[in-house]
């Protein structure tokens, strides 16, 4: 199990702390939401913010591109030195290329379905995929509630992948806390993103081993 702090929910004016201080912290990846205002209704970080997480931090970076046509941005991104990328597989209009394109570059690739989106839909690319995301809150926004059928999403993915013979990581975004955080690794999880649990807790590198744990 790895556990993938979201920034989304961090102060900005402190952003330079908290990336030190997951730097210090036994999280294996540090998540970065970038948000369109269009494929979401929310607007977040750019390109120059990532560049400037890039340079303060070691930790694997996991760049989550809610964004409509993210092909057309998979370049510049990777150029930032990035280890992980994913695209939405309700806004990518070319999965196969752009996935290849992803792992070409040497970062793993990533496709994210959307809670209303039938986890079936993925079963055909998961081949190309090294992680699949799925989100457990509709996207856009930090500190939502968890969506309970998405337990039921990450079994059937594990069966298909199994079924399939793939190593895939199952990737789960949203409303993770300490409640339910062992009901995902039990349904067949392998990353946690977590950012308001993390980063609203008096004892975050605690709240992240309890998270793995």
């Amino acid at each position: 199990m790895k556990i993938a702090p979201s920034i989304l929910t961090a102060d900005f004016c402190e952003l330079g702390k908290t990336i030190d201080m997951l730097s210090q912290s036994s999280a294996e990846i540090i998540h970065i939401d970038v948000m369109d205002g269009v494929f979401v209704p929310n607007i977040s970080i750019g390109f120059p913010v990532i560049k400037s997480i890039r340079s303060r931090t070691q930790k694997a970076l996991d760049v989550h591109l809610m964004i409509v046509e993210p092909e057309r941005y998979i370049d510049r991104v990777a150029e930032m030195g990035v280890e992980y990328i994913s695209v939405h597989i309700e806004a990518c209009k070319a999965i196969p290329e752009t996935l290849g394109k992803i792992r070409a570059a040497g970062i793993r690739a990533g496709l994210v379905l959307n809670p209303e989106t039938p986890v079936e839909s993925v079963f055909p690319y998961i081949y190309l995929c090294d992680f699949v995301l799925l989100m457990s809150v509709h996207p856009g926004f930090g500190g939502q509630k968890f969506i309970p059928e998405t337990l039921n999403k990450i079994r059937s993915l594990r069966g298909e992948a199994d079924r399939q013979s793939l190593k895939l990581d199952i990737e789960v975004d949203g409303g993770i806390n300490l409640t339910n955080a062992a009901a995902l690794r039990e349904a067949g999880a392998t990353i946690l993103v977590a950012g308001n649990t993390v980063l609203s807790s008096p004892t975050p590198f605690e709240t992240i081993n309890a998270l793995r744990q």
